[in-house]
């Protein structure tokens, strides 16, 4: 009776997957329909093998990339994108089909009304958001916060759809989800059979991880996918100045691998990240700190957001950077004592 009574649920707080369908028909191409523009189910097969499960990912891909598939010829890839191009356009388009577009973008409330209106919103999907501070600042206590408010509906400023959580530094805690989900009123069994986890150990397995992510999100509907840290991984397989650059591009590499997931599956990135010392951050500056990562890292994040302790229990969260939001701040409680005070209560009532 309580499996079946977690199941129903589980179906109460997802929008039936026919509906979301329906909702994100022009968002991507399953790359099965190429077998009706000529190419063999054989050559379909192994791209779906490589991570490759919608045409718009194959179109992110280069030609070098695709013939690097076993069993691909330059001559088979050649005729592989052309069919692929015909049901998916990557080519120019006019500013008012950017704006409609724009229109499949979902904001997924932070659980903090003060958060959420310096975000505008909440954390968009199509987008990669970082979080940067130090120890104890509230960026992971927001990553457990979004595992359950994005599997609220649309219309309670929710994401409606699965989380994919990519832990590198062995933090996330489904405990700590309970009182998050008692918090929104919502069955905390059934919030966390919608939450997919996997623990990375290497920036390799960390990249191999995101590859097998297609497959889940071409066939199910994830809204959000959380790695908590980004560089924490690099930062230990990779030591001095002599592997800086590979380092770098490594990581570049991965973060580009975000952004196409992100834009792929209409999907919001959420990334903390860890801070280094600045010695050149200026006299004036008491305890100077800046991100890691470099710029690589921060030309990837396309909001930027800066956390810091505050007095007692309080955090302060600075918008660092981004392309439509003004530089400000909001103070909100850190989520440990605010869960504890708000538990078993429907804020959003």
């Amino acid at each position: 009776m309580q499996a079946l009574k977690s199941e129903e649920m589980s179906q109460l707080q997802l929008v039936e997957r026919e509906e979301i369908d329906e909702e994100e028909e022009d968002l991507f191409e399953m790359i099965d329909k190429l077998t009706a523009h000529g190419i063999n189910a054989g050559d379909v097969k192994k791209l779906q093998d490589a991570g490759i499960y919608t045409c718009n990912g194959l179109m992110m891909h280069t030609k070098k990339n695709l013939t690097g598939i076993k069993g691909l010829s330059e001559a088979k890839v050649d005729k592989i994108c052309e069919a692929a191009e015909k049901l998916v356009n990557y080519g120019y388009i006019t500013g008012s089909d950017v704006l409609l577009k724009r229109k499949a973008v979902v904001k997924i409330t932070t659980g903090s009304q003060a958060l959420d209106e310096l975000l505008g919103g909440g954390i968009e999907t199509l987008q990669i958001t970082e979080a940067f501070g130090e120890f104890r600042s509230g960026k992971t206590q927001l990553a457990h916060t979004l595992c359950v408010s994005t599997q609220l509906p649309t219309s309670m400023k929710g994401g409606n759809g699965k989380v994919a959580y990519i832990d590198t530094e062995g933090t996330f805690r489904p405990d700590r989800i309970v009182p998050i989900a008692e918090r929104f009123g919502m069955d905390p069994g059934a919030v966390l059979d919608n939450i997919i986890y996997a623990r990375a150990y290497t920036y390799e397995h960390q990249y191999n991880l995101l590859l097998g992510l297609a497959a889940k999100m071409a066939e199910e509907p994830f809204r959000l996918l959380i790695v908590d840290s980004v560089i924490a991984l690099f930062r230990v397989d990779f030591t001095g100045r002599g592997e800086l650059a590979d380092r770098q591009q490594k990581l570049a590499q991965m973060l580009s691998r975000l952004t196409k997931i992100a834009e792929e599956f209409n999907v919001a990135v959420y990334m903390t990240n860890q801070v280094i010392a600045d010695p050149g951050g200026g006299v004036f500056i008491s305890d100077p700190k800046k991100p890691a990562g470099g710029h690589v890292l921060a030309h990837a994040a396309t909001v930027r957001l800066m956390f810091r302790k505050g007095k007692g229990e309080q955090r302060v969260c600075k918008v660092f950077d981004a392309p439509n939001l003004p530089e400000s701040e909001a103070h909100f409680s850190d989520y440990r004592w605010w869960n504890r005070r708000c538990k078993g209560l429907n804020l959003l009532q």
